[in-house]
């Protein structure tokens, strides 16, 4: 059985070891080393380096979540694995849960078509403009969505630049003749022929997507079929998924029979029916739609981006695809896998009970204020006092700052997210961006290097008066003892702790522990 050293500072390490105690069955030995620092958040490779001698007698060494440093560098010189844990200690179960149940999110079976519903109102460039966002975002396939009545002379120039860039086109008309247009610039695939357009598919050599003549005339889609597979023509089938409440759930049922009678045919859905015409997070949609697509094995997805409320529906039909393929091949729940579809609420929003919280509180010692979050409410403490609201507004008479406009506004900042995280049933991390899923873009941070500027940091002259006072802020920030960031309470390493100190010490980079 392994043996894992865990690090940490003094506020955190009890809270560390009785989670740690509370793991049944273990499924490793494990010791606790509090280094001599407060807080665990501000660790860094560099202290450990110093303050942890070699060899440490382990398997693994693990560190905070939020430490930073050159991990790799730490490993050599100790000649063992050391590993970030999670940013919560009260994550460690779920996360060595996710360690010993390892996902490949790589893999998937389904294939999306992004349609690009408005190109022949676009130009060229407008397309490759937009075919390369959805392509960033997960699409294998660019479909050019004509429109009825409308002239698309640039059709062929456009579908030409879309595979100079290296991409998989598709053309998408009920008119034969743009189907035939597009076909000839070397179009991937065409949506789509039904038995009485077959003659097209003979004309060209792209992929045709076959549909029935109407929604309920099945017969039609497997006469096509029929029509193609005699001749040993590639094809996909797409029964078609109509809306709610006008036959979502016979074209379900549409879909297994289809699957049923043809266990071998590759099949499409277009998922824009729903996506598109129900009012409602569109990340929960795709989550169930792409689990059936999972189990009914579907090939290829058709989708959109038009109304505002699925404005993310690409990059969630990314997520949810590798999310069901994975759960699917491996016989198991959509659970554990991903949070990425999590935009709204968080699984365990609330990692410290109101009492963990008020023992935590009891025991700071500086002016620095911390926010948390709990079921109760926001929490705001430092030496000074303890207070528990609802929002934002009735902690503001306690803050006292009425004189300190920099400090005020971050606070404003922290203490609106900490409402919108309660309200919502949100993880809340003091000095961090609350955290959407894939429902918001958000930049990979390396924590291989000192902190970036964070969310309120000054800039232009306001920042040259703060590295003007680095000096200050130095002394300042070493004597900080913010609460322990493995509770999700104190600024990582890049800034210091909220509080009284200088507007100086919250805009200039914080220095290394010495």
């Amino acid at each position: 059985m392994d043996h894992l050293v865990f690090l940490t500072g003094r506020l955190a390490e009890p809270a560390l070891r009785r989670v740690l105690a509370s793991m049944q069955p273990p499924s490793f030995t494990w010791e606790v080393r509090e280094i001599g620092m407060q807080v665990a958040a501000l660790m860094t490779a560099d202290m450990i380096r110093r303050r942890v001698p070699a060899p440490v007698a382990a398997s693994r060494i693990i560190v905070p979540g939020r430490c930073r440093g050159d991990l790799d560098a730490l490993a050599v010189h100790y000649g063992i694995p050391v590993e970030r844990g999670p940013e919560d200690l009260k994550d460690i179960p779920q996360h060595f849960k996710h360690a010993a149940q390892a996902t490949d999110l790589s893999r998937y079976r389904t294939r999306i078509f992004a349609e690009i519903v408005d190109a022949p109102r676009l130009d060229v460039a407008g397309i490759v403009e937009r075919a390369r966002r959805h392509a960033r975002d997960g699409a294998d396939v660019i479909d050019l969505g004509c429109l009825p009545s409308t002239d698309f002379p640039h059709l062929e120039d456009a579908v030409r630049a879309l595979k100079a860039e290296g991409l998989t086109v598709s053309v998408d008309s009920l008119d034969p003749q743009e189907l035939l247009r597009g076909g000839r610039a070397g179009a991937d695939y065409l949506l789509s022929l039904n038995i009485d357009t077959l003659w097209v598919a003979d004309e060209v050599a792209a992929t045709p997507i076959l549909i029935p003549r109407e929604p309920s005339d099945t017969a039609s889609l497997h006469a096509a079929i029929d029509a193609l597979r005699a001749k040993g023509r590639d094809f996909i089938a797409d029964p078609i998924l109509d809306p709610i409440p006008f036959g979502f759930t016979r074209s379900v049922v549409r879909y297994q029979a289809l699957r049923d009678a043809y266990p071998d045919v590759k099949i499409m859905m277009g998922v824009g029916n729903v996506t598109e015409l129900t009012e409602a997070d569109t990340s929960g949609i795709n989550a169930v739609l792409f689990g059936m697509c999972a189990e009914l094995e579907i090939d290829a997805v058709l989708t959109t981006q038009v109304s505002g409320h699925a404005r993310r529906a690409i990059r969630e039909a990314d997520v949810a695809r590798r999310m069901m393929f994975a759960a699917w091949s491996q016989s198991r729940l959509p659970k554990g896998i991903s949070d990425e579809l999590l935009t709204t609420h968080a699984k365990r929003p609330f990692p410290d009970t109101p009492a963990e919280i008020t023992v935590t509180a009891q025991s700071v010692r500086d002016p620095n204020f911390r926010v948390q979050v709990a079921e109760d409410g926001v929490h705001v403490y430092n030496r000074d006092g303890h207070r528990t609201a609802p929002d934002a507004f009735a902690h503001w008479p306690g803050l006292g700052l009425e004189g300190d406009g920099s400090h005020a506004f971050y606070m404003g900042v922290e203490l609106a997210r900490a409402e919108i995280a309660f309200q919502l049933g949100k993880r809340y991390v003091q000095d961090q961006p609350l955290r959407w899923g894939c429902a918001v873009e958000r930049e990979a941070e390396s924590l291989d290097a000192w902190c970036a500027p964070g969310t309120t940091m000054k800039t232009g002259a306001a920042r040259a008066e703060a590295l003007a006072a680095r000096a200050e802020a130095v002394s300042a920030a070493a004597s900080v003892a913010a609460a322990p960031a493995d509770s999700g309470l104190a600024a990582a390493p890049g800034r210091p702790a909220p509080g009284h100190a200088p507007a100086a010490d919250r805009a200039a980079p914080n220095p290394q522990e010495n």
